[in-house]
């Protein structure tokens, strides 16, 4: 290894750690101070590794060693998602559909008839920590690229790895923009972000009428720490006023406090908004409406599972953003057909839908690169533009690194979900995101 590559790898160690650093002083509770220690060390034993391959040219990233662009060749996906765990019940889905792609694209040879697909998957058990582990060990197998997971708190642990082994790194859903701000360059997001989903449910509120609102947030991860404020911001640039702002831990056994605060407001708010997801969506709207409030909830995409339908008259009327509407019809009637006689059952959310399309996503990219040399992905992937997925067309080029693509608004009605429509927020009007 030269003087030249070794100074480079302590300066990616170096601004891995910056990174990290102003990470933790934005994200307060969401536990990535626990792995900055973690990271940093991972990253010397990567830097070691890279350092006894004596005078080979040859990266962490395996890009000495790829074969002649347009040359039949494996791409290896690195999956380091959350099997088990709080974030299980996005990234399983996610996976399934994922893998019933692979299976599709290897029956015919591969993309393009000569890119096959091998996936790799490991457990990161919903932990910030354990998914920087993981993640060090995958690229350490030399993968074209890395899948994280649904959440941004993990994704940045384990996208810090692959960022500094130059490996392009997609979250299965994580829609935090701040994640590939906290990462670098190459961090990406299947979803869009939640600067984006909190201005479509801005503008519905505005539509509807609603004046005031109550916003329900916790520091406890970046996704339910910022989205109450990029709400805000955009409801309040249309006219409207956040008259009160509630937290709560992830978690807690009870909402009794936040609903008497609730019912306390005079004059009460039009509407309230809140980014909670499972357990936590279900104890507060059952809190909420059996104190007799009745006042409209709009949710983001975390809620979108049969756990919210469950909640039956409880969830009537409540309106969330995601990423399509999973209904057995159309093209989304074919995926439906495909992964029943793959998996024996139907799909139950809309992550199975987007683990299939960041398969598509895949698709497009290895076309477009010809190759499957993680340089080459990461270039194919930051210029790509109208890949069809199921829900529709997905960009990056041009964009912040989050997916480009239409965001859902959907209300649930007796138990069913029912498109109110599809939304693309003119960029301008977006509320932007910082760390």
């Amino acid at each position: 290894m030269t003087n030249q590559q070794l100074m480079k790898g302590s300066e990616q160690m170096m601004t891995n750690q910056q990174l990290m650093k102003g990470s933790e002083q934005m994200q307060r509770k969401s536990g990535l101070s626990k792995v900055s220690k973690t990271i940093a060390g991972l990253s010397a034993i990567m830097l070691l590794a890279a350092c006894s391959s004596g005078g080979s040219d040859a990266t962490a990233s395996g890009e000495a060693a790829a074969p002649a662009t347009g040359g039949a060749c494996t791409v290896k996906v690195g999956v380091a998602g959350s099997q088990t765990g709080g974030l299980a019940y996005i990234d399983v889905p996610s996976l399934e559909g994922f893998e019933l792609w692979a299976e599709q694209v290897n029956a015919k040879g591969g993309i393009a008839g000569k890119f096959t697909i091998e996936t790799i998957v490991k457990d990161t058990r919903s932990d910030a920590a354990q998914s920087a582990t993981v993640a060090a060990e995958l690229v350490a197998q030399q993968i074209s690229i890395l899948i994280t997971p649904g959440d941004a708190d993990p994704s940045i642990a384990a996208g810090q790895l692959a960022q500094d082994a130059g490996v392009t790194a997609v979250s299965w859903f994580g829609s935090s923009p701040i994640l590939p701000l906290a990462v670098g360059d190459h961090m990406f997001s299947n979803a869009f972000g939640d600067n984006t989903q909190a201005k479509v449910l801005a503008d519905h509120a505005t539509e509807k009428g609603y004046k005031s609102a109550y916003t329900l947030g916790s520091p406890d991860s970046a996704y339910t720490n910022l989205l109450p404020g990029f709400f805000k911001e955009a409801f309040e640039a249309n006219g409207g006023k956040v008259i009160g702002e509630g937290t709560f831990s992830m978690g807690q056994a009870s909402f009794s406090v936040i609903v008497d605060e609730i019912k306390g407001l005079s004059p009460a708010p039009d509407v309230i908004m809140t980014p909670a997801y499972e357990p936590d969506f279900p104890t507060f709207i059952k809190a909420l409406r059996g104190a007799g409030i009745t006042i409209p909830v709009l949710g983001t995409d975390g809620i979108d599972s049969p756990t919210t339908l469950a909640l039956a008259d409880i969830a009537e009327g409540v309106t969330y953003t995601t990423a399509g509407v999973l209904k057995n019809e159309g093209e989304m009637g074919t995926f439906f057909t495909d992964y029943n006689a793959k998996y024996g059952k139907d799909p139950e959310t809309i992550y199975a839908v987007t683990g299939y399309e960041m398969g598509l996503t895949l698709d497009a990219v290895v076309k477009q690169a010809q190759s499957c040399d993680a340089a080459a992905i990461w270039q194919a992937w930051s210029n790509l533009e109208g890949a069809q997925g199921i829900t529709g067309k997905i960009s990056y080029k041009g964009g912040d690194r989050m997916a480009i693509r239409g965001v859902a608004l959907v209300e649930i009605k007796n138990s069913e979900r029912s498109l109110i429509g599809m939304f693309s927020p003119d960029p301008a009007t977006v509320p932007k995101a910082k760390l």
